[in-house]
């Protein structure tokens, strides 16, 4: 289930998606050039971003690598 901002229980490919777009959106970057940052295609960002993809573990750090954040913050709502 996937309920922006009133978090009720997301899937953890929704809730990893969503930090990832809101924080690319903080930094004002657009899924290009984090994609480019990240070594990554800008579509399968959008997959990630949309929770359409189950992303491996090294994507997520380079992910998080280019967004400057720890990998930990983008689980940021997931109840384990």
């Amino acid at each position: 289930m996937l309920v922006i901002d009133n978090i009720v229980r997301m899937d953890i490919c929704a809730t990893v998606g969503l930090n990832i777009r809101k924080t690319r959106n903080s930094k004002k970057l657009s899924q290009e050039e984090l994609a480019f940052q990240a070594g990554i295609d800008r579509s399968y960002l959008s997959e990630v971003e949309n929770g359409y993809k189950n992303l491996g573990i090294a994507t997520l750090e380079q992910i998080a690598k280019a967004l400057d954040v720890k990998v930990t913050s983008l689980f940021a709502g997931y109840k384990f």
